[in-house]
């Protein structure tokens, strides 16, 4: 049987040089919390060069970190590789309903009592008064982003969401003090958005971060919604991260809707509106068409 990650760097760390040592010790001593660690944190941790890290993963027969830490943490799961980290291959219906479900519940619970109400009080406040307000994320965080904006706009709030970094860098060049930009963010690691972030600051534009703590977006974000959830979205499908995210966007749009008033309920009502003709009738004859509101013997 081929050992583990962790036993393989057991029996191979007399092998390695010095400071390789030093990298796969800490790995050893402190698995969970390097396995999914950025490579400038596992050299810091260490107390050695981030090319020595790099080193290490080529002694272990890897490219570089991403592709050891990926191997790293999959090792520590005990679940369905880029599946599930809970699920096991014969977990039957109900078993895989009740696992998604409890750990979605588990995830909502831990962002509850993570909350942050003063943080939440200024992302409300800066999106009420905001001149525009414009949602990032790329990839499953783009998606969050769509259904931000999906939301505030019903408020008469000029709003827009972008996936598209191109797009995200040119849409950032305009907004200014009076507007807001919402970055959204598991990692809080990624490249485009931390541009676009960037960029906007530049233009002294202020920025909520939802995201995990710690992070780069964090840290430069004006108002952080933290959203600290125990899931590896290199390893994993993102999961009870988008719910969480989805859940905080929520919180807000009835916040800003509170602060609102009238107003919000107002412009809530002329888009409810808007869509009555889109709906078919609920007071059809029993046995009637849904689609053409006939009965049997009508059609005849």
């Amino acid at each position: 049987m081929t050992p583990s990650l962790p036993t393989r760097i057991a029996q191979d760390l007399p092998t390695l040089s010095a400071a390789e040592r030093k990298v796969g010790q800490l790995l050893l001593d402190r698995t969970h919390d390097v396995a999914h660690a950025a490579l400038g944190d596992v050299a810091r941790l260490a107390g050695v060069s981030e090319p020595t890290v790099i080193r290490f993963c080529r002694s272990m027969g890897y490219k570089g970190w991403p592709d050891f830490k990926i191997k790293f943490a999959a090792s520590l799961m005990t679940g369905v590789p880029y599946v599930h980290s809970t699920l096991n291959a014969d977990d039957g219906a109900g078993m895989l309903a009740a696992k998604v479900l409890d750990n979605a519940v588990s995830a909502l619970l831990r962002a509850r009592n993570d909350v942050q109400a003063s943080q939440i009080s200024a992302a409300i406040d800066l999106i009420d008064q905001a001149r525009r307000v414009e949602f990032y994320g790329v990839g499953n965080s783009g998606i969050v982003a769509q259904d931000a904006q999906h939301k505030f706009f019903r408020f008469d709030l000029a709003t827009a969401a972008y996936s598209d970094s191109h797009v995200q860098l040119m849409a950032a060049s305009l907004l200014g003090p009076s507007d807001v930009l919402v970055a959204i963010s598991h990692s809080g690691r990624s490249r485009e958005i931390l541009d676009a972030v960037k960029l906007v600051r530049k233009n002294r534009c202020p920025v909520v971060a939802i995201t995990a703590s710690g992070t780069p977006l964090a840290e430069q974000a004006d108002v952080l919604l933290r959203a600290n959830t125990q899931e590896d979205t290199e390893l994993y499908s993102p999961m009870i991260s988008r719910l969480v995210h989805l859940a905080l966007i929520d919180v807000i749009a009835l916040g800003v809707a509170l602060k609102r008033g009238n107003e919000a309920s107002r412009s809530l009502e002329k888009t409810k509106k808007s869509l009555t003709e889109k709906r078919l009738s609920s007071g059809l004859p029993s046995g009637s068409d849904p689609i053409r509101g006939l009965t049997p013997d009508d059609r005849r």
